[in-house]
Order: structure tokens, then C-alpha cells, then sequence
């Protein structure tokens, strides 16, 4: 078979292999972006015609002839977090259907990184963002405004007039730790969190609120280190938090990571928890139902929220009125052992 190729590169053409599979270029393209609407015999043959061409799609090429991408952009703070991991794999399946590739950005919770992020997608004219929370530059604010590209924002609610958001409450959350504790008998409670990202000092927030409401010290027992959360962190703070409040009965930790830490940490020492010191994590990762003891957690929902944004993303590309602006999916306050 003669190929023709492009022009200017001499690669297979998406023409050649819609030629060759039998179809139009429209629903060869459909087929390779996995769109769900075309019939599974004629993906399979645009799917084979294009392997056996070794075509690979040019998406600045179909942005230009279309003038915009089949791009959705996610702004994320960190990949090693479990949390957002839960999160882009619920948005993938919500796109994969609709032929939208996921371009993910990690911008290590830097927002001057963050901002570089938006400029440099911004040029590559996505169909829309999806952000982690409200916290950015003015000037990134500014070119997501001027840009006009739909965004919907996650894990957090409100925060910023008309913006859609889903997520939950940070706040309630740390009111809810707390009351636990207390609830469970603590006269001396802590907070020990790290990272200190918005999210982080809103959780950190509810929980002084809901100590000073019980005529408590909120700012008594605290240790907030700026590094990122992890189980290494978690026992060095907890080791140091003990030193300098021996008296602490009960901890709230701003991430599972760090309460793991702590547990492993007083096994250690050889104080007994939940006896001597209760303990309430957060996030619920996968290992702390499977801690000695198992670690209370407050559970949020992290592939809910990467689904629920991804389909209202998808409400605004799709021209739909009256979606809620707020979607609060709550959280749940898992008990177990450590408490």
C-alpha cells in the first residue's frame, strides 16, 4: 500500500487511517479519543487501521483546527498524596467516556508554581479546569477569569463568588475531631498537623473553635511543622509534643500519615493508646484500619469528589443551567481503636 503521510512530516495521517478502516475522519477520531456514542466494531477497526500505520494523534494539531482542545486540565498540589491519587482516578472515568484527555499539573503546593501551571495550559486552550481549592495568585485568578475556560473547584466549598465547587466542610471537620475527643473523655487534647496548607488551617481552625466552646486552651497543645506530612514526620511530632505537654490525652492529626507515625511512635515509648493518649487521623487511608491499634479516622470522600466535579465540569461544557453552585459531600468520622 502507497501511504501518503503528512506533508510536512511524513507521519501517518489521521485521513489515511480513516481511508483505511472504512470510516470518516470524524469518526475515526471519535473512536481513538474513545468516545462512547461510536460502535465497538468500528473502534476496533479505526483502532487496528491506526496501529497498523503507527499513527499517533497530534492534539495541537486537532486544537488548532477546531480552535480548542479535547483537554481537561487538573490542578493538584501533590501526587503523593493518596488522596488526590483517589481523585484523578475517578475523574479519568468520567472523561475517559467522553474522549477528554486528562492533563494533570502538580504544583507542590506552591502557588507561584500553580500559576505557571495555569499560564502554560491556558495555551493550549482546554475545555475546562478542574482546581483544588481557592487558594492562588491574584494574577492566576485573573487569567482564569479573562480565559472564560469553565472551572470547578475541589474539596473545598465556596470560597469565591459564582464558583462551582464540590467537596466538604475542612472546618466542620475539625470541630467534628474534636468533639470525639472530648466526647470520649479528653481533658488535655492536642493537634499536631503538617504541611499547613489552606485545607490543613481550616481543619485546624474547627478544631480551636470547637476547644474554646468547651472553655478549653485552643493553642495549648499544638505543633505545627511546615514539611510535608508523612509517617517519619508524624512520630518525631508526636515525640515532641509529649516532651513539651506530657499531659496530652487525646491528638488530632491533620493527616492518617502522621497519627501512623505517632502510633508506631508510642509503641516505641510504650504508651498505650488509646489509654494514655486517644488518637483521630485524617483521611482514612487505606493502612489505618489496619493499625495496632486500628486508627479512627475521619473519612473523607475523595473519589466522590473527583466524580461529582468531573460531571459538573462536564454540566458546564454541556451548556447546563441551574447545577448547583455548592456540592457538599460531607464526611464521616470513622471510630476504631485508637480512641
Amino acid at each position: 500500500m502507497t501511504r501518503i503521510g503528512s506533508r510536512t512530516t511524513g507521519r501517518p495521517t489521521l485521513a489515511e487511517v480513516a481511508r483505511l478502516s472504512g470510516v470518516s475522519p470524524i469518526t475515526a477520531s471519535r473512536a481513538l479519543r474513545g468516545v462512547s456514542t461510536v460502535a465497538p466494531e468500528l473502534v476496533e477497526k479505526v483502532q487496528v487501521a491506526a496501529a497498523s500505520l503507527g499513527y499517533v494523534a497530534n492534539p495541537a494539531a486537532r486544537a488548532l483546527a477546531s480552535a480548542q482542545s479535547q483537554s481537561i486540565v487538573v490542578l493538584i498540589p501533590s501526587l503523593s498524596n493518596h488522596l488526590f491519587i483517589d481523585t484523578l482516578e475517578a475523574i479519568h472515568e468520567v472523561m475517559r467516556p467522553r474522549g477528554l484527555e486528562v492533563l494533570i499539573g502538580n504544583y507542590h503546593y506552591d502557588i507561584a508554581e500553580e500559576e505557571n501551571l495555569i499560564r502554560n495550559y491556558l495555551a493550549y486552550q482546554p475545555r475546562g479546569i478542574l482546581l483544588t481549592g481557592f487558594d492562588r495568585s491574584d494574577v492566576a485568578k485573573q487569567m482564569l477569569a479573562a480565559s472564560g475556560v469553565p472551572c470547578v473547584h475541589m474539596m473545598e466549598l465556596g470560597g469565591e463568588a459564582q464558583a462551582m465547587s464540590v467537596g466538604f466542610s475542612q472546618q466542620e471537620a475539625g470541630r467534628a475531631a474534636a468533639r470525639h475527643l472530648l466526647e470520649r473523655g479528653c481533658k488535655r487534647p492536642g493537634f499536631i498537623a503538617a504541611q499547613l496548607d489552606p485545607r490543613v488551617m481550616q481543619r485546624a481552625e474547627g478544631f480551636r473553635q470547637a476547644l474554646a466552646e468547651a472553655g478549653m486552651d485552643a493553642h495549648a497543645r499544638e505543633m505545627l511543622a511546615p514539611q510535608p506530612s508523612s509517617i517519619g514526620l508524624g512520630g518525631e511530632l508526636f515525640a515532641q509534643l509529649l516532651q513539651r505537654h506530657a499531659d496530652v490525652d487525646g491528638i488530632f492529626f491533620c493527616n492518617d500519615d502522621l497519627a501512623q507515625g505517632a502510633i508506631l511512635e508510642a509503641l516505641r515509648q510504650g504508651i498505650k493508646v488509646p489509654q494514655q493518649v486517644a488518637m483521630v487521623g485524617f483521611n482514612d487511608l487505606p493502612a489505618s484500619a489496619h493499625m495496632v491499634p486500628r486508627l479512627t479516622s475521619i473519612r473523607t470522600p475523595r473519589a466522590a469528589i473527583g466524580r461529582c466535579a468531573a460531571q459538573a465540569l462536564l454540566g458546564l461544557l454541556d451548556g447546563k443551567r441551574g447545577q448547583v453552585q455548592s456540592q457538599d459531600l460531607g464526611f464521616e468520622l470513622m471510630v476504631r481503636e485508637s480512641s
